[in-house]
């Protein structure tokens, strides 16, 4: 059976559930939900898997905290063997309204410290992520505090559509491959895409 590890980056701790920072754990969160599945606090990471026609997927949640992300990232690649290809990480992205995602196969980080970590622990900037946006309505110096904070009351359904969405890009991304996941799900305005998996 081909092996998959979806990566959720976030924040460990009850002080920062339901936070922007953390809208990958939300994403892995619900696949877990999804599939039944329990979270075992195991090395570096919560981690559970989830089968989908014939495929496994090991979900983790760093418990590293966002800042030192790869450490989890490179120690679940390495236990459980599987191929970089087969690697998706799931993040935040301030760069993109809520509602919004994006599926890239390499890049820069960006500046968000998690993916930096990821990218310099695992020694090359070329591995899956899907981005979820989660805005970038802040004023100059607050963005610390506006990607710790809160999803608004207002934001919350579209946030939550984009979770749904992002769950079956994952699926797309396992059973038809990375290029044509890009091409069904990262159209502009368009977060959600039906029938994107098989």
């Amino acid at each position: 059976m081909v092996k998959y590890l979806i990566v959720g980056l976030g924040n460990v701790g009850s002080e920062y559930e339901g936070t922007r920072h953390n809208a990958g754990f939300m994403v892995v969160d619900a696949l877990a939900k999804e599939g039944e599945a329990r979270w075992t606090l195991e090395r570096h990471a919560y981690r559970t898997e989830v089968r989908h026609k014939g495929r496994q997927l090991v979900l983790i949640k760093p418990t590293t905290y966002m800042n030192l992300s790869g450490k989890a990232v490179k120690y679940w690649l390495q236990a459980e063997k599987i191929e970089l290809a087969n690697l998706l990480v799931v993040v935040d992205d301030i760069a993109l309204d809520p509602g919004i995602i994006r599926i890239k196969k390499q890049g820069a980080a960006g500046g968000h410290n998690g993916l930096t970590d990821i990218e310099n622990l695992l020694g090359t900037p070329n591995y899956n992520r899907l981005r979820v946006g989660v805005g970038s309505q802040f004023s100059r110096g607050r963005q610390v505090d506006y990607v710790l904070g809160q999803f608004s009351a207002d934001e919350l359904p579209t946030v939550e559509a984009s979770v749904k969405t992002a769950c079956d890009a994952v699926r797309c991304f396992i059973t038809q491959g990375i290029d044509r996941t890009m091409n069904l799900y990262n159209k502009k305005g368009n977060a959600r895409k039906e029938g994107g998996t098989e």
